[in-house]
């Protein structure tokens, strides 16, 4: 594969969504070639399986159902959307990948790591992020922005402790994987954070 995969990764409230966007944008302004996506989600079939993770009415689902949908999503995400852009010399962006299901699943969830992993990389065929964007900021502040929005989705309305579990296991992830993480302070301003940003993705290209 010759293009570069980018994910951006954080707790609820985070900004990332916003920074993967203006990333996106500032590429194509270059001419540079790039796709911007998301998860769960990005295909046909990968956008109807997250209608049912992230619907309210589903609170009594199974952590391995949940589990096996996030990955069922992923697994047709990579295959028929990311991988092909990466052949084709593109640069992928993505909204969250990989690392969520081994921070919300695993610590989360207190599903077994190592299993998450295993299952994890079987449903992506072994592919792995080469830069990914940990927008760190307090769990307090995430849900307090969340706020804002006009409905929480399943995931967002779990409580406080869920959440401090999910930036633990993020932290862990970026401590583990200096060589691929950036960790970005979610408290600046989006001008400077997407600043930031763009200064390391351009070393890095």
């Amino acid at each position: 594969m010759e293009g570069l995969f980018i994910t951006f990764e954080g707790i609820e409230g985070c900004g990332k969504t916003t920074q993967a966007k203006l990333l996106y944008e500032y590429l194509i302004n270059r001419n540079i070639e790039c796709v911007l996506t998301h998860e769960p989600g990005g295909t046909l079939i990968s956008e109807k399986i997250r209608e049912i993770l992230l619907d309210k009415k589903n609170y009594n689902m199974v952590y391995l159902t949940e589990l096996f949908l996030y990955l069922a999503s992923r697994s047709q995400h990579t295959f028929e959307k990311i991988i092909p852009a990466l052949k084709n010399g593109k640069i992928v962006i993505c909204d969250r990948y990989f690392d969520s299901t081994l921070a919300y699943q695993g610590e989360g969830r207190n599903i077994p790591k190592q299993k998450v992993f295993e299952i994890n990389n079987f449903a992506t065929g072994g592919l792995i992020p080469h830069l990914t964007f940990l927008i760190d900021i307090n769990e307090d502040v995430g849900l307090e922005r969340l706020k804002e929005r006009k409905g929480k989705d399943r995931i967002e309305e779990e409580e406080i402790n869920f959440h401090k579990r999910v930036r633990g296991a993020y932290l862990t992830l970026a401590r583990e994987n200096k060589e691929r993480f950036r960790i970005i302070d979610g408290l600046g301003s989006i001008e400077h954070i997407h600043k930031e940003i763009v200064n390391i993705v351009l070393k890095f290209i």
